[in-house]
């Protein structure tokens, strides 16, 4: 897709970096504090010399994150030369460019994690079954695939969902439980993404506005005769699949 090559060359420039009105440090600092509350937590049981494949690592945050939790066998891969270069500019050299499908394919049964933070959105659909696929053959047994992306049950989804045009599908819970079960993961789980904003203050007003909000929409569903079961409404959504 031709789109590909002209948006993901300069990808920071054009979207993360406009879209978060920040600098490329202060974004990474913020980006590594979102994943040290948000997955780190879920790798309690995991070794720290277990390896780790972080695709479409972009600036390297997370893999910054989980250095400082401890893990030390750790790979990352972008395919946006600039994304690359800004990782190895913050003291992230774990990050190479490439194509994650294609290192995938040649490298089975080698990882104990694989992550893709804001990337699987990305994929078609056909794409998407095909990288899972692969991620799953690139797990060791037992091995787990950790996910990010925009969660379509959230209010005001487009927000994130329609906020990239390189994004090409669009998940809730329920649609990521069946594509990851339908491509060999058969534990999946999928949780509401951290939310939380830096002033103490505001973020009591959040959590109280968030509850009426949560209160709200599960009162809409209940009124339209649908169930509350497996449905999210944070922005974004983790999604935990088990080989």
């Amino acid at each position: 897709m031709k789109y590909r090559s002209v948006l993901y060359a300069n990808y920071h420039t054009t979207q993360s970096g406009r879209a978060s009105l920040t600098d490329a440090q202060t974004l990474f600092h913020r980006e590594k504090i979102q994943f040290s509350r948000e997955i780190v937590p879920l790798l309690q049981s995991l070794s720290k010399d277990a390896p780790i494949f972080d695709m479409g690592c972009g600036s390297g945050s997370l893999i910054q994150a989980l250095k400082e939790a401890g893990f030390q066998q750790i790979q990352g891969m972008d395919v946006s030369q600039e994304q690359v270069e800004m990782a190895h500019s913050l003291g992230v050299k774990e990050v190479v460019l490439g194509d994650a499908m294609a290192y995938l394919k040649n490298n089975p049964a080698q990882f104990q994690l694989i992550t893709g933070m804001d990337i699987i959105e990305h994929f078609t659909k056909d794409e998407l079954v095909e990288l899972l696929q692969l991620i799953q053959s690139a797990l060791k047994p037992g091995g787990w695939a950790i996910f990010r992306t925009p969660n379509l049950d959230a209010p005001m989804a487009t927000v994130f969902s329609q906020g990239d045009f390189t994004h090409e599908n669009y998940l809730n819970a329920s649609s990521a439980q069946q594509v990851m079960m339908a491509c060999g993961y058969p534990q999946v789980e999928v949780k509401a993404s951290h939310m939380q904003v830096a002033s103490p203050v505001k973020e009591m007003l959040r959590k109280c506005f968030y509850a009426c909000l949560s209160l709200h929409l599960k009162i809409t569903l209940f009124a339209t005769a649908r169930s509350t079961r497996n449905i999210l409404f944070s922005p974004n959504m983790i999604i935990i699949g088990r080989k």
